[in-house]
């Protein structure tokens, strides 16, 4: 049901019924935009601080350039929501039977007024010059424009558009969004030159943009639409590369948002009379507790230990060793390619990196995982979070981690399936010096489990016995392997290694049992229980269970498992039918 009928949002159904507003209508407008993300996003989580800071800019953009034929290029997208309002999405913020209509981030499947399914960082600018240059190819002449924050502006594909945007020879905009925010504080050279443009209102001569060959124009004040609208008319159809700089306020509108922006740059439903999540936080230790503990305690005892991540310290609740530990941490930007080459650097200089990836983030990195790492067979350790199955966005998938990483020599990936199997393998990657170990953190609530001996020199295979079937339930699946071999009295594994092999374990199993199974929480291929299909030939039958090579958007996780067999019924039906 309609929340608010009497919106002035109900009678916008593309920008050109946006077009016919006042300026005291825009501004209405503006603040039931911003009334409806919280209603939603309190509701069901999302992007908070990045939408609420964008409103007027949103506003003004589309009410000066004639979308789609004029197009704009949202960098990671994740700052879309009032776009998506203003282009005939609003009911999915005005009717909560209608939040799920739409995905969190720009998706041309969704609308020909999103141009790409983005949700990675420092692409905008790339992609904005390549439409250009096929814009002038083809004779024609509508306006390109790409919007980036200067968060986004710490990744190094950032830099790589502008070098090429800058010799555009007709019209391209890059509009810088600048709230002095990433994810977390921003970091680096560019907040000191960002910060001179503007305390000299954009006239100082030190000029990074101008120095590239940029037509440079300043906002002061992005939150005011009205200056907004005349910036925009100003650049509208101007033949060369323009680049405006806007300062906006991250979280406008929204007071605690303001005060803590890290905290709601992205949120999980919330109480908006409190500010509080509605769901609990986990009591007793987790994967990031462990994982957090254990660099600490190697700083405490005098180790060259660093912890080292790309501008998402709250994923894994770094800010203790930032805050107490400085010397021993360093955030990168939203440069993944920067963090594994930083680590790599830190290793061959004698000092002891731990590198905190996010999976689906760490795939902008993988020249970097291969060359700079594992060609020259450098001692990084890295803990990786979000490897897994999940209903999210087809941007922000996590099931291509185990691919990447155990398909290039050197790197050990190893899988843990307890807390304590987490601590023990960290302890062992920080103090072994022979290779580069990743480490997968569960992303499920995984038992605290024995104490574990911490040597990893050999994969050895875990192995409760049972008969007929062997599961090897790899990490995260590890719980719905002991589901299955319950039902079925079979043999279950805990495999250790993504991509290191126990081979004579798995020979004996394959003497032992009539079919092997294999469990991962990942893209199948490729995987692991690909390799272990490959190794055991023509030995015995193999199943593998994961995930299909396919990229799910928003669907349920429910109906994932569904779909690719992954059901504690479907498995061992499956198995049945082959014994």
């Amino acid at each position: 049901m309609n929340q608010h009928p009497d919106f002035l949002l109900n009678k916008i159904n593309g920008p050109k019924d946006l077009k016919k507003l006042n300026l005291d209508q825009m501004n209405q407008l503006a603040k039931e935009i911003r009334t409806l993300i919280l209603e939603k996003d309190a509701a069901e989580g999302g992007h908070l601080g990045p939408d609420l800071g964008i409103v007027e800019a949103t506003i003004a953009y589309h009410y000066v350039f004639d979308a789609p034929k004029d197009k704009i290029i949202w960098d990671v997208s994740h700052q879309t929501y009032p776009h998506k309002m203003l282009t005939g999405r609003a009911l999915a913020w005005l009717d909560p039977d209608h939040y799920q209509d739409v995905t969190p981030y720009s998706n041309p499947d969704e609308s020909p007024y999103d141009y790409y399914a983005v949700g990675h960082t420092s692409t905008s600018i790339s992609l904005a010059t390549g439409m250009a240059k096929a814009r002038d190819l083809m004779g024609k002449h509508e306006n390109i424009m790409a919007l980036i924050g200067d968060g986004s502006m710490t990744g190094g594909m950032a830099y790589e558009g502008l070098n090429n945007a800058a010799i555009e020879k007709h019209n391209l905009v890059v509009v810088v969004n600048d709230n002095q925010m990433s994810i977390d504080k921003n970091v680096g050279g560019l907040v000191t030159a960002l910060k001179k443009l503007r305390d000299s209102n954009g006239e100082t001569k030190e000029n990074p943009f101008t120095a590239m060959g940029f037509d440079y124009r300043y906002v002061a004040d992005g939150n005011n639409i009205k200056d907004m609208i005349d910036a925009f008319k100003a650049v509208k159809d101007v033949d060369h590369p323009i680049l405006l700089h806007i300062n906006t306020l991250k979280g406008k509108g929204y007071q605690p948002a303001i005060d803590n922006e890290e905290a709601h740059h992205w949120v999980m439903p919330f109480d908006l009379k409190t500010d509080k999540p509605t769901s609990p936080a986990p009591e007793g230790p987790t994967a990031n507790s462990v994982a957090l503990d254990e660099v600490i305690k190697h700083i405490n005892s005098g180790e060259n230990i660093m912890a080292i991540n790309a501008a998402i310290p709250g994923v894994f609740g770094l800010d203790k060793i930032k805050n107490e530990y400085p010397d021993h941490y360093t955030d990168v930007g939203i440069a993944e390619q920067e963090s594994v080459g930083f680590a790599a650097g830190a290793a061959k200089e004698g000092a002891t990196p731990v590198l905190f990836e996010n999976s689906t983030f760490l795939q902008r990195a993988f020249d970097q995982l291969s060359h700079d790492v594992a060609a020259n067979d450098l001692p990084v350790v890295m803990m990786v979070a979000g490897g897994g199955i999940s209903g999210t966005s087809k941007t922000h998938l996590g099931i291509f981690d185990q691919v990447m990483i155990s398909n290039l020599p050197n790197w050990i990936y190893l899988a843990p399936t307890t807390l304590n199997e987490e601590k023990a393998m960290m302890e062992w990657a920080i103090k072994q010096r022979k290779h580069p170990v990743a480490i997968k953190m569960p992303t499920k609530a995984v038992p605290e489990g024995k104490q574990v001996e911490a040597n990893y020199d050999e994969i050895k295979y875990q192995v409760k016995k049972g008969k007929d079937v062997a599961i090897l339930a790899l990490g995260d699946f590890y719980s719905l392997g002991e589901k299955v071999a319950d039902k079925l009295g079979a043999t279950l594994v805990n495999p250790v290694s993504a991509n290191i092999l126990d081979m004579n374990t798995l020979d004996q199993l394959a003497a032992d049992h009539e079919v092997i199974v294999t469990f991962e929480d990942n893209s199948l291929d490729g995987g692991f229980g690909e390799k272990v299909a490959s190794y055991l030939g023509a030995k015995t039958k193999v199943l593998n269970f994961g995930q299909k090579r396919v990229y799910t958007d928003q669907i349920p996780l429910e109906q994932i498992y569904k779909d690719n067999h992954l059901t504690v019924d479907q498995i061992v039906e499956d198995i049945k039918n082959v014994l």
